[in-house]
């Protein structure tokens, strides 16, 4: 199942917005869009500075383009059913396609509910309005018709009045003005018309006329209706977000979805946008509300992966407590590869065997493998579940396993013959403790083996931890040895290793094998 930071529902001007912010901070995003805008009759977007007339599908084409180019992906689609899930959200596809999303920016819009009028529909977007911003200037000077559903048609006819001198409201089944209403359209001369609308009237495309119920016929060249703006709301709702109603006075005009200034709703993780949470945005506005939206998920993916950088670094501290590893050893049949690190192999394969001290033994490859060459072993770590592992990998092989921690260790002084310490990784100042008192438990004669990642490697593509401090060089190790006692070779020697994408790296093992005088 693919996954992403963002899935945006929709891909209209506000989605776009919002998924250009969000892909220009680098976030893997995903559009999802139905293909069905609500501004598609139209013959040109308006009030959009810089686009001001552009045919609506053009600036849509035009602003898949641009995201694209920041990598995010636009899909068409229906989206059936969101869930939450532990990662955030599963978005289903009517196709049956299952996503993944840390963050959802719904921008599905509304629909229009245009009135019961034969050849209403028809026209919707062209010759039948209803905002006066949008489209207006297109029909000035035009004889204007205001069907009015309800009084918020007397506001209507005000603004198309500053448009035409040439403007009728016909009452169709709105309530009769009042007398300081019926004064006021008398005197912006706007004339009124009453009976019910049947039937808008049209010639090779545009409007000729209202049929009134009655037979008559008024000739328009333009008409305004309200309709009733319903949410596109379907899957917001499976999440528990319930559309509400929005009142011009004691009429419903619509249903939005409540959100904060910055979109965000009550649903942790879900941000709208656009017409599904403003009734009234115009394409520049919905567009800077799915600006603004994506700004806002962009900081809370921000704020989100904070807390997991120091929670991560806090668990980079507990890296060398015991419960860290018991816990680690206990959630994993196997931790390790089962095999000796290839530099105990190299190193100690010439040497004669004798006691060995194998230091941070982990599941007992090493050891196991000492043993089987001859070597008397001691193997210690500080979990008892991978000690315990340990010891039953080794079946009939005689091996000291020892329950310690190497902090607080003293190990018998002059005792071993070989002491191992294989990716040993410590802080500096208890690792030069510690390998202080390695270095006094070899025996005269003895190998003193110390195995580590090399800093070189901090920016490898193979999985390394994420402990730049830990990374030193065997040239470090080498300076706190005095050279009277010991005989000391350094490497930073090269193998190859597993990249994250499964290719083969070059890695390189900081190594120091010193030789007690």
């Amino acid at each position: 199942m693919d996954k992403y930071d963002v899935v945006v529902v929709g891909g209209g001007a506000a989605g776009l917005a919002g998924a250009q912010a969000l892909a220009r901070f680098r976030r893997r995003v995903l559009v999802i869009d139905s293909g069905r805008p609500r501004n598609a009759p139209a013959e040109g977007v308006h009030n959009f500075l810089g686009h001001d007339g552009r045919p609506p599908g053009e600036l849509l084409a035009l602003g898949r383009k641009e995201l694209e180019q920041y990598g995010a992906e636009v899909r068409p689609g229906e989206v059936t059913t969101i869930t939450q899930a532990s990662s955030g959200f599963k978005v289903t596809l009517a196709d049956q396609t299952e996503v993944e999303a840390r963050r959802l920016l719904v921008t599905t819009g509304l629909v229009d509910e245009l009135p019961d009028i034969t050849g209403l529909a028809e026209q919707w977007g062209r010759g039948v309005l209803h905002c006066p911003y949008c489209h207006g200037w297109e029909v000035r000077d035009q004889a204007i018709g205001v069907i009015a559903t309800s009084l918020m048609a007397l506001h209507q006819a005000d603004l198309f009045r500053q448009l035409s001198d040439n403007v009728t409201l016909f009452l169709h089944t709105a309530p009769e003005p009042s007398d300081e209403e019926w004064e006021r359209l008398a005197a912006r001369g706007i004339s009124v018309v009453t009976g019910e609308v049947e039937a808008v009237e049209s010639t090779d495309g545009r409007i000729t006329g209202v049929r009134l119920t009655s037979g008559k016929v008024i000739p328009r060249q333009a008409l305004v209706v309200a309709p009733r703006f319903t949410a596109r709301a379907d899957v917001l709702t499976q999440l528990g977000l319930e559309p509400v109603e929005m009142l011009y006075g004691d009429h419903v005009v619509g249903t939005y979805i409540p959100s904060g200034q910055d979109g965000a709703t009550t649903v942790p993780g879900v941000w709208i946008a656009g017409n599904v949470a403003d009734l009234r945005a115009q394409v520049v506005s919905s567009a800077a509300a799915g600006l603004s939206a994506g700004a806002a998920i962009n900081m809370d993916l921000i704020a989100e992966e904070t807390r997991e950088a120091v929670n991560a670094r806090s668990t980079k501290k507990n890296v060398f407590d015991e419960a860290y590893w018991e816990e680690r050893y206990g959630s994993s049949e196997k931790v390790w590869s089962g095999k000796p690190n290839p530099q105990l192999v190299t190193e100690a394969t010439p040497l004669t065997p004798g006691t060995a001290l194998d230091v941070g033994c982990g599941e007992g490859a090493d050891a196991i493998w000492l043993a089987s060459q001859g070597w008397q072993v001691t193997a210690v770590d500080f979990s008892t579940v991978a000690l315990k592992r340990a010891a039953e990998h080794a079946g009939d092989l005689k091996i000291d396993w020892q329950h310690v921690d190497v902090t607080d260790w003293q190990p018998d002084h002059g005792r071993f013959d070989l002491v191992s310490a294989q990716f040993m990784h410590l802080p500096r100042e208890p690792r030069e403790i510690l390998y202080a008192k390695l270095a006094e438990a070899v025996a005269p004669g003895g190998s003193l083996l110390i195995v580590a990642h090399h800093p070189r490697d901090l920016e490898t593509n193979a999985p390394r931890p994420n402990l730049p401090d830990m990374f030193f060089t065997a040239e470090e190790l080498a300076a706190e040895l005095d050279p009277a006692e010991w005989e000391i070779a350094t490497h930073a020697r090269p193998r190859e290793a597993v990249g994250r994408e499964g290719e083969s790296v070059t890695i390189h093992d900081t190594v120091l094998h010193a030789r007690k005088r």
